[in-house]
């Protein structure tokens, strides 16, 4: 036998066991779970947007104040030539 032949027995011999019981309210748990997941969820989504939404304000009020986009006045004079 193969490699592949053998675990495909050994899947077979597994199927063929009788399945273990399921318990009666495992349905209602998983939705419980997945109804809290998905509210952690939506409130991370929430506060994610909320600090983007800051981070933009800041920045909009730090580059009207600041402006990087002109140039820096000249800290020195131009030399005077030609007098």
């Amino acid at each position: 036998m193969t490699r592949h032949e053998d675990k495909e027995a050994a899947v077979r011999r597994m199927l063929d066991t009788p399945h273990p019981p399921v318990p009666a309210d495992l349905a209602l748990r998983a939705v419980e779970r997945g109804s809290r997941r998905a509210r952690r969820d939506r409130a991370a989504r929430r506060v994610l947007w909320g600090l983007f939404a800051v981070a933009v304000l800041v920045f909009v009020v730090w580059a009207s104040v600041e402006r990087p986009w002109e140039t820096p006045p000249a800290r020195t004079t131009p030399p005077l030539e030609g007098w």
